[in-house]
C-alpha cells in the first residue's frame, strides 16, 4: 500500500492501523483507516473461524473503538479488521467536513483499499481462499449492503447490527422529502440542517454502561453527532430508494434489531432498552429486500448499537450471531 505500514493504534495491543491513502479532494488529502486485531494461538489454527476474514464498518458520526466485538471474532480464530471511512474518526483531518460525501458509492474506494490490504482486493490472481465477512452498523451496514450488491461474490456472508436500510420518517416520508433534498443539495451541498441529535442515544449507552470506555474520543464521536448536510442525506436517500426498489447482496444475511424503538422527542428510560435513533419495524421490513437468504434477529432490551446495549442482550446478540455464523460461513463456499 505504497509503502505504508502498520502503526500502533490508540486502542493499545492487539490492536494496529494502517493509513490508506485515498488522493485528494477540496478539503485536501483524503485517507481511510484500516484497524486490525488478530487471533492468538491456538485459536487462529484451531478456531471454528481460522478461514475468515472481517470487514466491520462504523455508522454515521462513529469510528472503530469496540475491542469486545474485535474478541469475539479472534477469540474464534478470525482476522478482525475494521475501517475508519474518509472524514471519521482516525481518517477525519484537520479542515475537513467530519463525513461528508456526495455519493455512498464513493466508498468504493475506501473498501476497495481496506480488501486489497488484507488479501481480498479485486485484482487478486485467484480468489482468496480465506473467506469474507461484511460487518456493518447503521449507515455503515446500508454502505456495505449496497457494495455487495454491486459486487456479487466478494463476499461470503453479510452481517448487519443495525443498519440505515430506510429514512426514519417511512418511504412516504421518503419519497417526499427526497426531490426538496436533492434540490438544495445541487445549490449548496454543505449547508447547514438543523441539530436533530439531543444526545439522548449516547445517554442511552453512557446510563447502560457502555460508554466511555479506553480509547474512547469523544471529538470523533460527538454526543450529538456531527452536524449533517444536504448533499450527504441526498446521497444517504439515493441509497434508500435503491434498498426500496430491491438489490441482492448475493450472500446470507445476518440483520440484528432491537426488538423496539423509543422516538427521541424527549429523555425516558425506555431508550436505554430500545432503538431511539431508527424505527426497526420499517427497517426490519426493508431488510427483506436486500437479499434472497436474510435471517432477521430482534433482540429484547437492545440498543441501536445491538453490541453496545446492556450485558443481557448483548449476550444474546453475541450468542445469535455465533449460532448464525458458524454454519453458515462454512456451508457457503468462496467465489
Amino acid at each position: 500500500m505504497t509503502g505504508m505500514e502498520w502503526q500502533p493504534d490508540i486502542l493499545g495491543a492487539p490492536f494496529a492501523q494502517l493509513t490508506l491513502p485515498l488522493g485528494d479532494d477540496g478539503e485536501g488529502p483524503v485517507v481511510a483507516t484500516l484497524v486490525r486485531s488478530l487471533p492468538a494461538l491456538p485459536a487462529r489454527v484451531v478456531g471454528p473461524l481460522a478461514h475468515v476474514d472481517v470487514l466491520a464498518v462504523h455508522g454515521w458520526s462513529d469510528y472503530f473503538f469496540q475491542r469486545e466485538l474485535a474478541r469475539f471474532w479472534t477469540s474464534r480464530g478470525a482476522r478482525f479488521h475494521a475501517l475508519d471511512l474518509r472524514k471519521y474518526g482516525r481518517s477525519l483531518r484537520p479542515g475537513q467536513t467530519p463525513g461528508d460525501i456526495a455519493d455512498l458509492d464513493a466508498y468504493d474506494e475506501d473498501i476497495e483499499a481496506a480488501l486489497t490490504a488484507i488479501g481480498h482486493g479485486a485484482g487478486a490472481v485467484t480468489p482468496p481462499r480465506r473467506r469474507l465477512v461484511l460487518l456493518g452498523h447503521s449507515t455503515g451496514g446500508l454502505v456495505l449492503t449496497l457494495w455487495a450488491a454491486r459486487h456479487r461474490g466478494r463476499a461470503q456472508a453479510l452481517v448487519l447490527n443495525s443498519p440505515w436500510l430506510e429514512l426514519q420518517l417511512g418511504a412516504i416520508g421518503r419519497q417526499a422529502l427526497a426531490p426538496l433534498v436533492a434540490a438544495r443539495a445541487r445549490v449548496e451541498p454543505r449547508g447547514a440542517h438543523p441539530m436533530v441529535d439531543l444526545g439522548y442515544y449516547t445517554r442511552a449507552q453512557t446510563e447502560v454502561g457502555a460508554l466511555p470506555v479506553p480509547g474512547y474520543r469523544e471529538d470523533w464521536r460527538p454526543a450529538r453527532g456531527f452536524r449533517t448536510h444536504p448533499g450527504w442525506l441526498a446521497a444517504v436517500l439515493t441509497g434508500h430508494r435503491r434498498i426500496a426498489a430491491g438489490v441482492d447482496v448475493g450472500c446470507p444475511a445476518l440483520v440484528l434489531l432491537s426488538a423496539r424503538s423509543t422516538p427521541p422527542l424527549a429523555w425516558s428510560e425506555a431508550m436505554t432498552s430500545s432503538d431511539s435513533v431508527l424505527v426497526v419495524d420499517d427497517i426490519a421490513r426493508a431488510a427483506t429486500r436486500i437479499g434472497r437468504v436474510v435471517t432477521i434477529a430482534r433482540i429484547d432490551g437492545a440498543l441501536h448499537d445491538v453490541f453496545l446495549s446492556r450485558p443481557e442482550p448483548r449476550a444474546t446478540a453475541f450468542r445469535t450471531l455465533a449460532e448464525w455464523i458458524r454454519p453458515t460461513i462454512n456451508f457457503v463456499h468462496p467465489a
